[in-house]
C-alpha cells in the first residue's frame, strides 16, 4: 500500500512539472534574476497548524485543518510541484488542498497557481482588483501587460475586503492592501503558539517598483491614495506573527535558523515589534517618494 502512495504522488508530481513545461509560450520562466525565487526550503512548521511550504524567498504556507488545506501563495510558475512536495515531505496529501489563496497577481506569487489548481483541484480566491489579472495570465496587468506573465487561472470566489475563508474551524479574514497591486490582499487569522492563541499577519506587498508612478499613471490613477489607505489599515491590524510574500520582508532565514538552534526558546516568528518596523519604514519611504523625494 506504502508503495502504491508513493508511486501515486510520484505520478502526481510529473504531472505538475508537466503543467509548468508546457505553460502558455512567450511567458517568463527560469532562471530568473533572483535565484532564491526557485530553490527549495526545508518545509517546517511555523506553529500551530501553520506550515511553511515555499522557496527560499517565495513564500508559500499550508493551513492544516480536519476539513482539508489551505494553501496562501505558490509562487513561480515552476514551484507549484516544489510546493507539492514540500507538502508531502510535512506528512501531508497534496490532494486535500481545497482552497488556493493569493496574496497579489504577479508571477511571483501566482504563477503557480494554475498548476497547483489542476494538481488539486482547489477553489481558487482572490480579490476583485486582482482576478481579472490572475484570469488573463498577467495580461490585464496595469504595470507589467499586456505581455502573459504566467498561466492564466480561473478565480471561483471574489473576495472582498473584509471577508473570511472558513475550512475545518480555520477562519481567515482578508484585508485589502492595494497600491502594489489593484487588488493586494493582505491576510490575517489566529495562530496558536506556544499555547497562546496569537494573530498572524500575512503581508501582502508594500513595495513600489522601478516604473511605478505614484501619481498621473493613467493605467492606475489611483496607486498613491491606495497605498495610503493600505498603511491607514495595516496600522489598525493586529500583527504578532509577521509573515508576507517574500521572506525577506520579515527575516524568514534567519527566524528559521533560530528555531532550530534554539528550539526550546520563544519562537522568533513572534515578532510584534518587527513587523510594525517594517511597515513604518516602507511607509516612510513611499511619503518620500510620494512627496517627490
Amino acid at each position: 500500500m506504502k508503495q502504491a502512495i508513493t508511486l501515486t504522488f510520484a505520478l502526481v508530481l510529473a504531472a505538475a512539472s508537466a503543467v509548468a513545461a508546457t505553460a502558455a509560450p512567450n511567458i517568463p520562466h527560469a532562471p530568473y534574476a533572483e535565484a532564491d525565487w526557485t530553490q527549495s526550503a526545508e518545509p517546517f512548521r511555523i506553529a500551530g497548524d501553520l506550515y511553511y511550504v515555499g522557496a527560499k524567498d517565495l513564500t508559500s504556507y499550508l493551513i492544516v485543518t480536519p476539513k482539508g488545506y489551505i494553501l496562501l501563495d505558490v509562487g513561480v510558475n515552476e514551484n507549484a510541484a516544489m510546493v507539492a512536495a514540500n507538502v508531502r515531505k510535512l506528512g501531508f496529501d497534496p490532494g486535500q488542498i481545497k482552497v488556493i489563496l493569493n496574496s497579489h497577481a504577479h508571477l511571483d506569487h501566482a504563477g503557480g497557481i494554475a498548476a497547483m489548481r489542476r494538481l488539486t483541484g482547489a477553489v481558487v480566491v482572490a480579490s476583485a482588483g486582482d482576478a481579472p489579472v490572475l484570469e488573463s495570465g498577467g495580461v490585464k496587468d496595469f504595470h507589467f501587460g499586456p505581455k502573459p506573465q504566467f498561466p492564466p487561472v480561473k478565480v471561483d470566489r471574489i473576495i472582498a475586503d473584509g471577508g473570511t475563508v472558513k475550512l475545518g474551524g480555520v477562519v481567515m479574514t482578508a484585508h485589502l492592501t492595494p497600491g502594489h497591486t489593484k487588488g493586494c490582499t493582505t491576510w490575517t487569522m489566529p495562530v496558536v503558539v506556544d499555547g497562546q492563541t496569537r494573530q498572524a499577519l500575512f503581508l501582502c506587498s508594500l513595495s513600489i517598483l522601478s516604473g511605478y508612478k505614484l501619481s498621473g499613471d493613467p493605467s492606475y490613477p489611483k496607486m498613491g491614495a491606495d497605498f495610503a489607505h493600505s498603511y491607514a489599515v495595516l496600522h489598525t491590524l493586529p500583527c504578532e506573527v509577521f509573515l508576507g510574500a517574500h521572506g525577506v520582508f520579515y527575516g524568514l532565514t534567519a527566524k528559521r535558523q533560530a528555531m532550530l538552534d534554539h528550539p526550546t526558546a520563544p519562537n522568533p516568528f513572534v515578532d510584534p515589534a518587527g513587523c510594525k518596523a517594517f511597515i513604518d519604514r516602507s511607509e516612510a519611504d513611499f511619503r518620500k517618494k510620494l512627496a517627490g523625494g
